[in-house]
């Protein structure tokens, strides 16, 4: 969708003067994405789906380090993976294998490799039971804290509230004339 009026703006670039080809380069380097469904690949194993935002944008592959060899990469997303506690014995496994906690952790070390600005996570937690959810919860913020992106997270569930610095519920942002008031 293009915007018909106005303008928005993320991490100081107005999107809607982009191409979009543009937007999408955007996307790919700055933007990490952890999908409600995931939409990990299940033909492929679990550090492939991690690297899948390096071989998009070299952006992103040359935060891991500059020039980033493929052991390098390699070495990256084990480490986020490993932090997200996924052992080690399932990263060559095919996503599919895993456990739908797992894949959350696979999809999560995906959003966040190659240290994006900013993490979208869609529900990510919906299929959760309590204890995982907080467990999830508290390592996607320690892994954005490392990464020093800003966490934007959707979620239906008010109990989460009290874990995060701010909290914007839609209804109120439908009901305000003036978007500047919750800047």
């Amino acid at each position: 969708n293009t915007l018909s009026s106005g303008s928005l703006s993320v991490l100081n670039t107005n999107l809607a003067t982009l191409s979009s080809s543009r937007r999408d380069r955007f996307r790919a380097d700055h933007i990490g994405y952890i999908f409600q469904q995931f939409n990990l690949l299940p033909y492929l194993n679990v550090i492939d789906n991690v690297l899948l935002p390096c071989q998009f944008s070299k952006v992103r592959r040359d935060r891991v380090t500059p020039n980033a060899s493929k052991a390098e990469l390699l070495s990256q997303a084990t480490t986020l993976l490993e932090r997200l506690h996924l052992p080690t014995n399932l990263h060559s496994r095919p996503v599919s294998e895993l456990s739908i906690g797992q894949q959350q952790r696979v999809a999560a070390a995906r959003a966040l490799i190659g240290h994006p600005a900013l993490v979208i996570a869609d529900e990510p937690t919906s299929a959760l039971d309590h204890d995982n959810r907080m467990a999830f919860i508290e390592l996607l913020m320690e892994q954005a804290n490392q990464a020093n992106a800003t966490l934007i997270f959707v979620s239906h569930d008010p109990t989460l509230e009290s874990l995060f610095d701010r909290t914007i519920n839609l209804p109120e942002i439908n009901q305000s004339s003036d978007m500047e008031a919750l800047a």
